[in-house]
């Protein structure tokens, strides 16, 4: 610090507001929309044809691996039970009613009626037949999306790719659940979209939990970096030479205000990563009022 010159009347201090550095972990997040999508899709068959008697589920119902959700009776035996009670219908002498009755009691007893069980525990998707229509030997009933092969599929752009790596943590938001999922990476796919430049990155969500819908639309916040502990200053402490580029901060030692150049790393809630000089939690920067503030001014924190 230069020394006042005999007789000269010492400057003002200047009042400024100051704020210490603090230590905090920062990260950087990527954040890209996407939906959630099976992996795995069951298909469930008519194991004969026949008769679909009843659909107990519908669209967007979950359902449980084991769950009946549709009963069918074969085509066969109800051609018979059919057969049988035209022929009750036309019985006119007692003999020929009696072997009517036999008839249609032996045809209802031998009556082939299967229940259609869930393959898996999921939500189903689709279907394919109604109670009351005829189905083939192995035609499609229902689509059964797998609970356990649920993911978040997130459009990620081009510029953000090189960042994403397999087990980075990702905060997921969907629309519908007040609280955001944890997932994370599982891989970039391959079918990037060259209309807009994204490329499909599958994130895996161990905790989804068996309320998630499929194609629902959300965020997802893909943390790509974290630097804990770290020394940081409010944003409003680093002021940029838009000329130059050099970022500076005024640090306040003993009452004198002495600009720093620094290099700056990460950016968040709690401010400013610095990355050098090194600095001590504690010292003081100052966060108002060092604008055109000289290099050696004398300044005074103000609240």
């Amino acid at each position: 610090m230069a020394e006042t010159p005999a007789g000269a009347t010492p400057a003002a201090a200047v009042p400024v507001q100051t704020a210490p550095v603090a230590r905090a972990t920062l990260a950087q997040a990527v954040s890209a929309p996407g939906r959630t999508a099976a992996l795995r899709q069951q298909k469930i068959r008519a194991p004969f044809a026949g008769t679909l008697l009843e659909m107990t589920v519908a669209d967007g119902d979950l359902v449980r691996r084991g769950q009946v959700v549709a009963t069918i009776v074969s085509r066969d035996s109800e051609a018979a039970l059919a057969g049988a009670r035209e022929m009750e219908r036309e019985a006119k002498t007692p003999g020929e009613k009696q072997d009517a009755e036999r008839a249609v009691a032996l045809a209802e007893r031998n009556l082939v009626r299967a229940p259609i069980r869930a393959s898996a525990d999921g939500a189903v998707l689709s279907h394919a037949a109604a109670a009351g229509d005829r189905v083939a030997e192995d035609q499609e009933l229902l689509t059964i999306a797998e609970r356990s092969s649920i993911v978040f599929i997130a459009d990620v752009v081009q510029t953000d790719l090189p960042m994403i790596r397999p087990g980075q943590s990702v905060s997921v938001e969907l629309a519908g659940r007040p609280r955001p999922l944890s997932g994370a990476v599982h891989d970039v796919l391959p079918a990037a979209n060259a209309s807009d430049f994204t490329a499909p990155v599958r994130i895996d969500l161990p905790r989804l939990g068996g309320t998630a819908g499929i194609g629902l639309f959300g965020t997802a916040r893909i943390t790509v970096a974290e630097h804990p502990n770290v020394p940081v200053v409010p944003e409003a402490a680093v002021l940029r030479d838009d000329v130059t580029g050099i970022s500076r901060i005024a640090l306040v030692r003993n009452g004198i205000a002495r600009w720093t150049p620094v290099s700056t790393g990460l950016r968040g809630g709690a401010g400013i990563e610095i990355v050098s000089p090194p600095l001590s939690a504690g010292d003081l920067v100052i966060v108002s009022g060092h604008v055109g503030l000289p290099d050696g001014a004398r300044v005074t924190a103000r609240s």
